[in-house]
């Protein structure tokens, strides 16, 4: 698992250690980190420290310090070092041991293979202008973009994408969210000795290693009933393969069962495609899970039968389509065990106070202000997923593939939901929207490795993300199942 934390509770961490005095250690940690990677990365690259160009941005704080003591030790392994001081000015020290190692001040960035971006920190919030148009080089960010706002991921249209960010003392928030996520490029954490005085982080992402510890392990007592049963509310005349698709991705997760509510054509359809499922055109049967939304369109018949599933109190994914007659029913019926799955523009009509580009600007803040304000857990779905329970807890996983972006992969999504819902019951909805995310966005990579794809590549995939997890055997909480 990957932790997170806000620029704010950085520098939080980082004020004891200097008022003790161990700002000078901080930064020379941070600063052989930075010289490492970028090393590693020169030799990736096939080339030799030795002789290579390094460049850098500079501005007046200890970002700048950093980078100009990183170019000092480059400089010492015998690379070319120069630097632009983008205030005029720099760390007093840090300067002197660049001058001392051989490093010069110029005017203007110099050609060079690497180019190292270190005008602004976390403390920045705001608007921001490069001074200079970006290099054609290979940018490093120290510590984060120069711009990015290290909270939010908000960031100015001119700041400088990077190629790799270097960042110290534990990942940002801002680099997994809004346009920080696209704008880090490759990011690398340096440990600099924060661990002790580090909050609870701010958001949390699962690797491929909690991920598996999270799925529901087979147990040999289980029977098609145990197992997990979902309800699942899909389809109507206009869009009866969005049924498909949610059944599909249901299955694809091994649920024991799913109950298929839908008109009769769309359950033809389904049975067509999965002769196993119990289908019906009103919910009945025992369920310990619901899904709902994926194109019922306005059918007043999958309308009721989502005031049926909402009524039960189960576990619930509520998407597309139902979506829209949710606020009339949560007064009455909202809770943690609610999922609602909306895109920027779903969630904008919910909230009706923020734009769809403020919201996807900043998605980690409004996915916690549409949980709070609805009283529901938020699946936020976009570049990087975001999902959020009403007490603030929040998972960001960003595993998606561009291709993912396609009619009908968010239909499979609720369907893998509602089956994690119905099958791994120990987790909170939260967690378990993390976990569908995480499986969705690896499934859609997968699927990508052989180019484009529709939504019915996803379930296969899913199939796979599911057997590259399992094969790891992670540990398995106490008592899951």
């Amino acid at each position: 698992m990957t932790e997170a934390f806000t620029g704010t509770q950085i520098r939080a961490a980082e004020a004891p250690l200097l008022d003790a005095g161990r700002g000078p250690d901080l930064m020379a940690r941070a600063a052989h980190g930075l010289a490492l990677a970028v090393v590693r990365l020169i030799r990736r690259e096939g080339g030799s420290v030795a002789g290579a160009r390094v460049a850098a941005l500079v501005g007046k704080g200890n970002n700048g310090g950093d980078a100009l003591l990183a170019l000092a030790e480059l400089g010492r392994r015998g690379a070319r070092a120069t630097a632009v001081l983008a205030g005029g000015t720099a760390h007093p020290a840090a300067l002197a041991e660049f001058t001392r190692a051989g490093g010069r001040i110029t005017e203007r960035l110099e050609a060079a293979e690497i180019v190292v971006d270190a005008v602004l920190g976390t403390g920045f919030s705001g608007e921001y202008a490069p001074p200079l148009p970006r290099p054609d080089a290979l940018v490093v960010a120290c510590d984060l973009p120069s711009g990015l706002d290290a909270d939010t991921g908000t960031a100015g249209p001119e700041v400088w994408p990077a190629d790799l960010t270097v960042t110290f003392g534990a990942l940002k928030t801002g680099l997994l969210a809004g346009r920080g996520r696209a704008l880090a490029g490759r990011v690398e954490v340096v440990d600099i000795g924060l661990g002790p005085h580090l909050p609870d982080p701010d958001v949390r992402s699962l690797d491929s290693a909690s991920a598996a510890a999270l799925l529901p392990a087979p147990r040999d007592d289980w029977h098609k009933y145990s197992r997990g049963v979902l309800g699942l509310v899909a389809g109507s005349e206009p869009y009866p393969g969005a049924a498909v698709l949610a059944t599909a991705g249901a299955l694809a997760m091994g649920v024991g069962m799913v109950r298929l509510v839908a008109p009769d054509a769309v359950r033809r359809l389904v049975l067509a495609a999965h002769p196993e499922v119990v289908g019906s055109s009103e919910p009945s049967g025992r369920v310990q899970a619901w899904a709902a939304g994926p194109g019922i369109a306005d059918d007043a018949g999958q309308r009721r039968a989502l005031a049926v599933a909402l009524e039960s109190g189960l576990p619930a994914v509520v998407d597309a389509s139902a979506l829209d007659a949710l606020p009339e029913l949560l007064d009455r019926l909202a809770g943690e065990h609610v999922v609602i799955t909306p895109h920027a523009g779903e969630l904008e009509r919910l909230l009706e106070g923020p734009s769809r580009e403020a919201i996807e600007a900043e998605p980690v803040r409004w996915a916690r202000e549409a949980s709070a304000q609805l009283g529901v857990t938020v699946l936020l779905k976009g570049p990087a997923t975001v999902c959020a329970a009403p007490d603030g807890t929040a998972w960001v996983q960003g595993e998606g593939h561009p291709y993912l972006a396609t009619a009908g992969s968010g239909d499979t999504l609720t369907g893998i939901l509602g089956a994690l819902l119905a099958t791994a019951r120990g987790l909170r909805p939260v967690e378990a929207a993390a976990l569908a995310a995480f499986v969705h966005g690896s499934a859609g990579r997968m699927a990508a490795e052989s180019g484009p794809f529709g939504a019915g590549a996803l379930a296969p995939a899913v199939r796979e993300a599911l057997s590259r997890l399992g094969s790891a055997e992670p540990p398995r909480r106490p008592g899951q199942g």
